[in-house]
């Protein structure tokens, strides 16, 4: 039985390290995130995790981790920005609002899959000009859902949460760590 985590994301790997869980493997996945037609943020990422779940390649045994996150402004998905535009754009809208940060987390063995999601309400400050151009400049915005990650620099843009902080990086740790122990995998080993 080896452990698969179907994600590039290096925060990923170190949260499952806070845990002490090493992946034998690291395979992320290739799928199109794209939201289909009017497709509401929780279910579209609950879908992706699911999908990169049924991606990576493993064997009957192996158990396989994925997870996506995604920023929602209401009915509103907020991706990750193709660029600085996109990026200043999301973050003027999260500006003095709250959101959602939604992780869904999905376990596969074989042809079974364990799932959860982790929801957590964000408050971001409004953003000056002079903060929105050092933090675009920085470049910490790229590849993260709505422009930001919140155990980086956009972490002084926070001043409120309520919700799972491991789920606003990209892991719920608490929710994890369940979906591993029910797909059988051994988190809380001993020696």
């Amino acid at each position: 039985m080896r452990l698969i985590l179907g994600s590039a994301s290096p925060r990923r790997k170190d949260l499952l390290a806070q845990i002490g869980v090493i992946p034998d493997a690291i395979l992320p996945p290739d799928i199109d995130e794209d939201p289909r037609p009017r497709e509401l943020p929780r279910p579209y990422c609950a879908r992706l995790a699911r999908e990169k779940a049924m991606a990576v390649p493993a064997g009957p045994d192996d158990i396989v981790l994925c997870a996506d996150t995604t920023v929602a402004l209401g009915r509103r998905i907020l991706g990750k920005p193709r660029d600085a535009g996109e990026a200043a754009a999301f973050l003027t809208l999260l500006g003095g609002r709250r959101h959602e940060v939604i992780t869904s987390v999905a376990v596969r063995r074989g042809d079974r899959i364990w799932a959860r999601d982790s929801v957590s309400v964000v408050k971001m400050k409004r953003l000056s000009d002079i903060e929105l151009n050092a933090y675009l400049a920085g470049g910490d915005w790229q590849g993260k859902a709505g422009a930001y990650g919140i155990q980086g620099a956009a972490g002084a843009f926070i001043p409120w949460i309520s919700g799972s902080y491991t789920g606003i990086m990209g892991l719920p740790v608490a929710e994890t760590a369940a979906l591993l122990e029910s797909a059988g995998w051994p988190v809380w080993r001993q020696g």
